[in-house]
């Protein structure tokens, strides 16, 4: 793969592409097969809560089934006589790495902070349009690799047919009665192997007979290269109106499909762009991009597809998750279809939140690009929202169930983009806002792109690198990896805070402020009337400002570092202007209590401090957690909560302020009207935030673990009267299990890394009456709010009884 420079080019560059290779034979027995078949047949009843399933192909993108490797991904149709099988690889973008910055925003970005001043915002958003936002003013899009094609001649009358994809093992299958046939395929994405693998079996020898080819809708080409090879070479290369400023150059790629045939009677033929296999017993075809990866084909099928199910449950397997419901016989997008109706479905909600984990794990590998607005799985050239990373909310929300849903080690690709985005960010901090550290705005990409692009509307947010930067600690806090906060996490936490010590002025009033900056595309009315976005220090700013360099002094404390720099940033603090309550009760979303064009907006953005901030809490802060709930309480009121990811946010709003019942009246709402057949999210169109948002959500109703104690069913809603959900990370490195009846916690397991004192709070109405640690009862220190503090130890498991 080649491309223009940039940060990542080493790790991309290693991507070389597949040179022509000879047919592998692969000596996998036909009866092993029928084997797999009968195993997992046998255990849909077992696994049936971890399944999505359906009785038809999937009639349209929407419907396809996801896999994924972090690198590769796909969308599997499932279709009968025809197959698609889309397929995505990670670094597949348009563009080039460039200096988009504008040259006149330095000596224009004055004069738009003395309009704002002064109360003339609209002419600050005409200046700052004209000479602050990036040329061009778009990012280039993520762009798809391909589909892969497979047509089956004769299959027209085909029954008893079964879609699924089995969350626990990673697998999509296929299964038809064709004749007296059993035809059955099987589509995973193997990140041991680095490999798309399909298999095509049938129960009777000689039946598996097909054409394949690989095509892109734009700017590839492909061609069947003797004796068993696919090959599509492509740029990826932004066209159409919105991008008419890019040169026409992108990420160069090439994908490879190798047919392995098995059988006595099997044979391959290629001819001009498409290749046929014609009387096999079985056949392998193995989706590659790289030339390292071709040890794949040296392997038995069974072999592949067991590393790949070990390796997918070592992560899967870390958490389970049960509310005592039965899935009823249905496929889901039937289910889904009597929840939109109004039908209660507990096993659904519970299948949603695995499918959330199970996306992460799909599109979120170390050494991967991180998650982007539709993880990794997109089929436009020209994608809603170009399919990068939206970072005033989306990006952010993709990784909240990383840490709580024990998969810690998928939040790095994350990390690595904001690394990646740290050079432009620097650039862009001196040459505009004359400033250190770095900046990056509410969109990046690939190229680590850091300017504000689009418009004022959304562009103009200086807040991109300060809230990913907070998910650095995040990863401390759930970890105590004091390595990663000295090495990874301090350094570009100290970096994006330095930006802001030099990029906050002084309102006139002792405080300092942000701006030009907005709450991330909501619009406030001006005195005139008019309806406007620019501002001077909005509160989403204020309070992701707070956090940031309350976690850089803490950061500097707990590694003795820095002090003259922690007083500076102290300093810098205690002149953030405090958040404000407003005429209607609110949470003051500007500095001045403007009404709002828009009252049911979809960004709720001020209510940061409430989640994923803790700067609002319903005993720390109450008057401020009230004014919080009357600020969302209004924006559903005007109905708020029409886009899968803001509906996502609310669950864990109404989590954070204890309010079980809303959160999961939220959960209904999420399946009922942001949900596609397949559960992905639907914005619409599709973004995959809603999904992660909805998943960290729900753990969110049953461990808190913010401000520094550890809250046991918080908000169990009365939907929720039994369950249990084991192998939940909370802040403090601990890794919990949790038991309850009749809405009550029964008993909760705790396993620490660390040894540590911990704070616990039993759930509402009850008390923590026994901690036991290998049968013996330890004395337990009990506060007056029910609170109890406990001395734990690394190594050791602990249970806590409740009454």
């Amino acid at each position: 793969m080649t491309k223009s420079k940039s940060p990542t080019n080493e790790r991309v560059s290693r991507r070389t592409f597949l040179k022509s290779t000879s047919s592998a034979v692969v000596g996998s027995a036909l009866l092993r097969d029928f084997d797999l078949n009968r195993e997992t047949a046998a255990t849909v009843a077992e696994s049936s809560d971890l399944r999505l399933w359906y009785r038809q192909p999937a009639a349209n993108w929407n419907e396809a089934l996801p896999i994924g490797n972090g690198r590769l991904a796909a969308m599997v149709f499932g279709g009968v006589v025809s197959e698609r099988i889309q397929l995505n690889e990670d670094t597949i973008w348009a563009g080039e790495k460039r200096d988009r910055n504008n040259p006149e925003g330095a000596r224009n970005l004055a004069e738009v902070r003395r309009l704002l001043f002064a109360g003339k915002p609209k002419e600050a958003e005409q200046l700052a349009e004209r000479t602050i936002i990036s040329i061009p003013k778009r990012l280039p899009p993520y762009q798809p690799l391909g589909d892969l094609l497979l047509r089956f001649d004769g299959h027209e009358n085909a029954r008893e047919y079964v879609r699924e994809l089995d969350l626990d093992r990673g697998i999509v299958r296929i299964s038809y009665l064709l004749g007296d046939t059993r035809f059955t395929r099987e589509v995973f994405a193997s990140a041991v192997d680095q490999v798309i693998v399909v298999r095509l079996i049938s129960d009777k020898p000689g039946r598996v007979s097909f054409e394949a080819t690989l095509t892109r809708g734009q700017d590839g080409h492909t061609q069947a290269l003797k004796p068993n090879l696919l090959v599509i070479d492509g740029e990826a290369i932004a066209r159409g109106d919105r991008h008419q400023l890019e040169r026409k150059v992108g990420v160069k790629f090439q994908g490879r499909a190798q047919a392995l045939a098995e059988g006595m009677r099997a044979s391959t033929l290629v001819e001009g762009d498409e290749l046929r296999v014609e009387s096999a017993d079985a056949v392998t075809l193995l989706i590659v991009t790289c030339a390292e990866y071709l040890k794949a084909a040296s392997r038995p099928y069974a072999q592949l597809r067991s590393a790949h199910i070990a390796d997918h449950r070592r992560l899967f397997r870390r958490v389970q998750f049960h509310i005592g419901a039965v899935p009823p016989e249905l496929p889901t997008d039937e289910r889904l279809k009597r929840v939109q109706a109004g039908e209660s479905d507990l096993a659904l909600e519970a299948l949603y939140f695995h499918f959330g984990r199970y996306l992460l794990i799909a599109s979120s590998r170390p050494g991967t690009m991180a998650a982007n607005l539709q993880g990794k799985w997109n089929d436009q050239m020209q994608p809603a929202w170009d399919s990068k990373y939206t970072i005033n909310i989306n990006t952010e929300m993709n990784y909240w169930p990383a840490e709580v849903c024990n998969l810690s080690e998928l939040h790095a690709p994350l990390f690595d983009l904001i690394e990646n985005a740290r050079e432009d960010g620097r650039r862009l901090a001196k040459n505009l806002y004359g400033a250190r550290g770095f900046v990056v705005h509410h969109n990046t990409d690939l190229w680590g792109h850091a300017v504000p692009i689009d418009g004022v509307h959304a562009g103009l947010w200086p807040m991109g690198a300060a809230w990913l930067s907070l998910h650095l600690w995040d990863h401390y806090e759930f970890t105590r990896d004091r390595s990663f906060l000295a090495n990874r996490a301090y350094p570009l936490m100290k970096e994006a805070a330095e930006f802001f010590l030099d990029y906050l002025v002084d309102d006139g009033k002792g405080h300092l402020i942000t701006g030009p900056s907005l709450s991330p595309e909501n619009q406030y009315q001006a005195p005139d009337g008019t309806a406007v976005k620019l501002c001077m220090g909005p509160a989403m700013d204020t309070q992701i400002t707070h956090a940031l360099f309350s976690r850089v002094i803490e950061s500097s404390q707990l590694l003795d570092v820095d002090a003259a720099f922690r007083k500076q940033v102290e300093a810098a603090r205690d002149r953030l202007p405090p958040m404000k309550i407003g005429k209607h009760g609110q949470l003051q979303e500007w500095l001045e209590d403007y009404d709002e064009p828009q009252p049911g907006h979809r960004h709720i953005s001020h209510l940061f401090a409430l989640h994923p901030g803790d700067q609002i809490t319903l005993r720390g802060t109450p008057e401020l957690a009230r004014a919080a709930r009357v600020s969302l309480e209004r924006r559903l009121q005007a109905g708020s909560g029409h886009t899968g990811w803001s509906r996502a946010w609310i669950i864990n709003f109404w989590a954070r302020l204890e309010e079980g019942n809303l959160a999961h009246e939220n959960i209904v709402a999420l399946l009922a009207k942001s949900t596609l057949p397949n559960l992905l999210d639907n914005h619409p169109p599709f973004q995959i935030d809603g999904n992660f948002g909805g998943t960290a959500g729900m753990v969110e109703m049953l461990l808190q673990s913010h401000k520094g104690e550890i809250s046991f069913l918080p908000a169990l809603p009365e939907a929720w009267p039994k369950g249990a959900i084991n192998g939940v990370r909370a802040r403090g490195a601990i890794t919990l299990d949790l038991e309850w009846k009749a809405s009550k916690a029964t008993s909760a397991v705790l396993r620490p890394d660390l040894s540590d004192e911990f704070q616990f709070r039993p759930p509402r109405g009850q008390q923590i009456t026994h901690l036991t640690e290998q049968g013996k009862r330890a004395q337990l220190a009990t506060a007056k709010d029910g609170v109890v503090r406990l001395k734990l130890m690394a190594g050791k498991q602990y249970r806590i009884t409740f009454r």
